[in-house]
């Protein structure tokens, strides 16, 4: 395998790197909140960095996240590429792919993903949606929501003909509570839609979801197009995770490099060069597993088990590495407002969204015990 980015890939890193970089300030985010950066997202969608991920294929994507997660953007940038842009390039049919693509690629479509696993929303034969999902990120700045049903069948449903309520937290993302309720979408027009994959509800006008392709009828290397969509997902914020430790833990070394203790700069101390290095250490196996994810998933490989190994590192790991940041500045790292604490935030947020580390280990030991690994 061969992790060395592309022309195209290091060409979109670089760029990336240098609007997150100029725009993604701390002045910026502590006015943004919990809210996302417009701004920025309008300079991401102007320099075609979001339709760059269709083809830079996901190692690019996370690449890309990488950058994103070094500074904490406030933009719905990986998830509405994961679940909107490389989710319609993949499984959509032709003409689904000539008609929502070109809103994916240029920001005016966003998308994110209600993937509490299966059995949280059911689809009637009609196409009618009926459920609830408790926390969905970036709900606020979505125009639309991926939404798994019991049956996994993926549904394209139009956040504006559902319910969604904020949720507050002190953590980042713009989160929301997503309610697709048969009462309230028949007052709206209910959620339901064309489906996404199939010949049969190719309609415009009509008040409904697109459903994205079948987990019985369309296959993709032999995984369906719910489990490609969710290994792809967890690649992704793996690679975001990776970021946000790759950020906190510079920033622990540029204090600790001019803090002084007694005399001598912290960074000179024995305990906090192991700390950081174990740090370190934890950061770069989350970037490894997810490069190695990503890049047998651009190859067309079975990639279930890495996509669960990066996750599980991105989980375990990442909690470790953003604690450690916190610890290594001391006091500073205790206050609200101190760029580091957002870095606490994301990763604490990160191993939330991904699920803990036990149970990454447990779907991971199902996988070995019934023989579907690699």
């Amino acid at each position: 395998m061969d992790f060395t980015p592309t022309e195209e890939q290091t060409a979109a890193v670089e760029l990336a790197a240098r609007i997150f970089g100029d725009l993604a300030t701390h002045e910026r985010l502590k006015d943004a909140g919990t809210d996302s950066d417009a701004g920025l997202w309008k300079a991401l969608c102007a320099a075609g960095l979001p339709g760059a991920v269709e083809e830079t294929g996901l190692l690019g994507l996370v690449l890309l996240a990488e950058e994103q997660g070094r500074t904490t953007a406030q933009v719905p940038f990986t998830a509405s590429c994961v679940y909107g842009l490389l989710t319609v390039a993949r499984h959509g049919t032709d003409e689904q792919r000539a008609r929502l693509l070109p809103g994916l690629r240029d920001g005016t479509t966003v998308v994110t993903g209600a993937f509490p696993g299966p059995g949280a929303v059911r689809a009637d034969s009609d196409g009618r949606l009926a459920g609830a999902v408790d926390w969905v990120p970036w709900l606020r700045d979505a125009t639309h929501v991926l939404v798994p049903d019991e049956e996994r069948a993926l549904w394209w449903v139009p956040t504006a003909e559902a319910s969604v309520t904020p949720v507050e937290l002190t953590a980042p993302w713009a989160a929301g509570r997503l309610v697709l309720d048969g009462a309230r979408a028949e007052r709206i027009g209910r959620a339901r839609g064309h489906r996404i994959g199939s010949a049969r509800a190719k309609r415009i006008g009509r008040a409904r979801g697109h459903r994205i392709g079948s987990a019985r009828a369309e296959r993709i290397e032999g995984v369906g197009a719910y489990e490609d969509v969710l290994a792809m997902a967890r690649i992704a914020f793996a690679g975001l995770q990776a970021g946000v430790c790759a950020g906190s833990l510079a920033r622990a070394v540029a204090h600790t490099s001019v803090r002084e203790q007694f005399g001598r700069p912290l960074a000179t101390r024995q305990a906090v060069q192991l700390r950081a290095a174990d740090a370190h250490m934890d950061t770069e196996a989350i970037r490894v597993t997810a490069y190695e994810a990503a890049w047998r998933h651009d190859q067309g490989l079975p990639a279930a088990e890495q996509a669960l190994t990066a996750a599980w590192w991105a989980s375990e790991a990442g909690k470790r590495v953003v604690h450690a940041g916190q610890h290594l500045h001391g006091g500073t790292g205790a206050d609200l407002d101190h760029p580091v604490h957002r870095h606490f935030l994301w990763g604490r947020q990160l191993d939330a969204y991904l699920g803990c580390g036990t149970e990454l280990l447990a779907e991971l030991g199902d996988l070995l015990a019934n023989g579907d690994l690699s």
